[in-house]
């Protein structure tokens, strides 16, 4: 059988496996393998067949034609841009006119119609090149030869083979094989023929079973737009962005913990009008398509959960394609598939020993911001491009501008400095490229060609979250390394303060023993944007907005937010909070998240959309309005009930029992015991599935009666911001008396030792959420030596706090 597969012209998927990668290629082995092995646990593959690269082989040898290419290549050099341009289109030249051996020919002309007995006359398929060192685990040639889509006829299937035989020689896959050390004539093509899934009436797009960004191998990332997928890989398209949790998922939660709306402009469709060059357009997307998801829930787990099998089945992560085939009524069956298989080639191959932190020391006029590739900063004098006729203007360490890149722009990409696109998502080629590289690159600016002038001296920083910044100048920047061998344990629990979701999955790669503070105000305030209450009440302001400017303008903000969810807005702020709250504690899952309850004060939450409708005007917000007294108050109780919902949602939906709760400025156990009812009536009970709650320790009286709300909670975590304040009665933001604002004062000193005393006398947990512990190491010491269980700590101040800290254990005694 084996010795039949090497002198096939035609094998079908039914025939081939992964091990057949040299005889049809990555993508072919990759179909093969999924269709006979995966398809049993309900993965689904559409069917085709491999055109061999014995077949190209064969071609070759028959047309006569290798010493010609030969002739073609000699002198290549692939850092001449012009040399390689023309060798490269002599040698494509060469293959798109050659003859087909009629044996070929026929053969090929045979299996499309068998393909059309399966599935009728003139079936429209798929014709794709799948190269013999295409998609191997340390390198992605992946993209680099030709796709055709809608494809009907003998005819139509033969003129697409030769092209796709053809496109062996593009510029830039000649300059990868270089680049890799494979010989030009070490790599053979084979042909996809694969029946099309009506995505142009759809959706498609492309996930990864591992977060792109970070490494984080428990997620699945998931990327689509309208139409045809060919838009997203290339990056023509803002997608629609997904994170799905595996270990939950596999347990069979519904552990979405991200959801973004990507602007998908345009789709591309079928062209049907016969006198067409191309068989597909693009055009563009409607408002409301631009403004809504384009999967479902469901549809988004049943991709995820493929993922993890495809995952398993392979045993690395994996870069896949999907697409769902059409709407299930006028066109398509409405079913999901895969459609590709990869391994993922850049985290899979990264050493996970050390960590490499890129830290920015200033801030310049930014021109420009987009979506962040990768975390790390990079700066040069731009080039801005509009097409990739341009490149032979690029010069080495230049930082390359353009609306968006394709495989043709990889001689240039492979010596910038740093890359800016207009266009693109996460999953497209200037992201998949840059990844593979190391280069810094900030994708989807939008207008990043109009703001950034060509030759301006730019820093391109990626280093501060999930949004990449392009400043004016040249700023000055640092790189810490890390070696995550060399960290001593501690009996003292290290904790992390976490405020942004998109930030979770890189910082859980420090060593800590989970979150101590996760601040909802953050989530609330950067993917939310809008006070609970006027959604709550959206309908009724609506009403008024004809007649109010102000009310007409606060509802098409909220309109403009929420173009998802053109139903009930309060789902809105439901899905949104617990997506935040639920990605940081898939971050740190199975270890301990404490997710501390909204604490804005009044002036705060009027600065949300809306917000001056609902807030009081307080002399003092600071100790006003804010935290407990706010959750059973009748006038925000049913916006407390929206918070409960989404934490409910995180917890039991999800699948993340680690999250734990935390009431903020509570005065009076009292007080504490009537929210513990409130969270009861909104389905979050004490005690049940793991479900514990802390207080913050803030108030003076939270130490004075420290006894008392033991009675009530499960355990505290100091504040030591808000307790200084109270214990000097000051305000640190008055210039006039912040010098005398200290932690380290005695009496603030002599309180936390008075709560910690009480708490270990009673058996309840405490910790520290305040920043003196980040601030300084010797509060830190002193916390230890009082016995405290845990220390929560900015991010940056982790690694050397744990130092000190490891050295004062030891030096009390103390084994971890």
């Amino acid at each position: 059988m084996k010795h039949q597969h090497e002198t096939a012209l035609i094998l079908w998927f039914d025939d081939i496996g992964i091990e057949d990668v040299p005889i049809v290629g990555g993508k072919n082995a990759s179909l093969g393998e999924m269709h006979q092995k995966l398809t049993a646990q309900g993965v689904a593959v559409p069917n085709g067949y491999a055109i061999t690269a014995f077949a190209y082989r064969y071609l070759l040898k028959e047309a006569g034609v290798e010493a010609a290419i030969r002739d073609a290549l000699a002198g290549l050099d692939t850092h001449d841009l012009r040399n390689l341009q023309e060798r490269g289109a002599k040698a494509r030249d060469i293959v798109r006119t050659a003859e087909f051996p009629a044996d070929l020919r026929q053969a090929i002309i045979s299996a499309y119609n068998k393909m059309e007995e399966e599935y009728g006359q003139g079936v429209d398929v798929a014709v794709r090149s799948s190269a013999t060192a295409e998609d191997l685990p340390d390198a992605s040639f992946a993209g680099q030869q030709d796709t055709y889509l809608n494809i009907r006829g003998p005819e139509a299937v033969i003129d697409a083979c030769k092209r796709c035989f053809a496109s062996l020689f593009t510029d830039r896959a000649i300059s990868y094989r270089h680049e890799k050390g494979f010989g030009q004539f070490d790599v053979y093509l084979s042909i996809v023929v694969q029946k099309m899934v009506r995505s142009d009436s759809a959706c498609s797009g492309v996930m990864f079973s591992i977060d792109t960004e970070s490494g984080f191998k428990d997620a699945v990332f998931l990327t689509g737009s309208w139409g045809l997928g060919e838009n997203v890989v290339q990056g023509a398209v803002n997608p629609d962005e997904y994170y799905i949790f595996k270990p939950t998922l596999k347990e069979g939660k519904r552990p979405i913990v991200g959801k973004r709306v990507g602007s998908k402009e345009i789709k591309m469709v079928y062209n049907n009008d016969p006198g067409a060059e191309e068989p597909v357009k693009n055009i563009e997307t409607t408002v409301e398509e631009q403004g809504s998801y384009i999967l479902s829930d469901d549809e988004i787990l049943q991709l995820a959960r493929w993922a993890c099998i495809i995952e398993d089945h392979y045993n690395r992560p994996m870069d896949i394609e999907w697409a769902k085939d059409g709407d299930g009524k006028t066109v398509g069956t409405g079913g999901l598939f895969i459609v590709q298989a990869r391994p993922e080639t850049v985290h899979s191959q990264a050493c996970t020993r050390t960590m490499e932190t890129y830290v920015l020391k200033e801030k310049g006029a930014l021109l420009a911001k987009g979506q962040a590739v990768g975390a790390k900063i990079g700066q040069g004098i731009t080039r801005v491009l509009n097409n990739v006729s341009q490149i032979h203007d690029f010069r080495a360490g230049e930082v390359l501008v353009t609306d968006m890149t394709d495989p043709d722009w990889e001689p240039v990409m492979k010596t910038a400095g740093a890359i800016v696109t207009n266009r693109g998502g996460r999953t497209c080629h200037a992201a998949i490229i840059s990844r593979e590289l190391g280069i810094p690159c900030v994708i989807g600016t939008e207008n990043g060609t109009k703001m950034i002038k060509d030759g301006q001296q730019v820093t391109v920083s990626c280093a501060e979250g999930e949004t990449g910044h392009i400043y004016d100048g040249l700023l000055k920047f640092e790189v810490e390394t890390l070696d995550l061998e060399n960290i001593p344990a501690t009996r003292t629990k290290i904790m992390m303060n976490v405020g942004l979701p998109e930030k979770a999955f890189v910082e859980a790669q420090l060593p800590n023993e989970g979150v101590g503070l996760a601040r909802e105000e953050f989530i609330i305030n950067s993917h939310i944007g809008i006070h609970p209450l006027a959604l709550i009440n959206y309908e009724k302001l609506r009403e008024r907005a004809d007649e109010n400017d102000e009310i007409f303008d606060i509802i098409e903000e909220i309109d403009h937010r929420t173009s998802a969810y053109p139903g009930d807005k309060r789902q809105y702020f439901i899905d949104k909070l617990a997506e935040g709250v639920g990605r940081i504690g898939a971050g740190f899952y199975p270890k301990d998240v404490i997710v501390r309850l909204s604490d804005f004060k009044s002036n705060e939450y009027a600065n949300l959309i809306g917000g001056h409708l609902y807030e009081p005007e307080e002399s003092n917000p600071m100790i006003g309005w804010r935290g407990a007294s706010r959750y059973y108050d009748p006038r925000y109780k049913a916006a407390f009930e929206l918070e409960c919902k989404a934490l409910l949602k995180a917890r039991n939906d999800m699948g993340l029992t680690n999250i734990k709760l935390m009431v903020p400025f509570c005065r009076t156990p009292e007080e504490g015991r009537r929210v513990i009812e409130v969270l009861r009536e909104f389905g979050l009970v004490q005690g049940e599935n793991g479900l514990e709650v802390y207080v913050m320790c803030e108030i003076p009286s939270n130490v004075i009666s420290a006894d008392a709300f033991c009675d009530v909670f499960d355990g505290f975590s100091i504040g030591s911001n808000d307790l200084t304040q109270l214990t000097l009665g000051l305000d640190r933001d008055s210039d006039l008396v912040a010098h005398i604002y200290d932690e380290r004062n005695e009496a603030v000193k002599t309180l936390i030792k008075m709560v910690i005393a009480t708490a270990k006398r009673r058996g309840r947990k405490i910790g520290i959420c305040g920043q003196a512990p980040s601030d300084f190491p010797d509060f830190a010491t002193f916390l230890v030596e009082e016995g405290i269980d845990s220390i929560s700590l900015v991010s940056d101040t982790v690694v050397k706090t744990r130092l000190a800290i490891a050295a004062k254990e030891r030096e009390l005694g103390i084994t971890p």
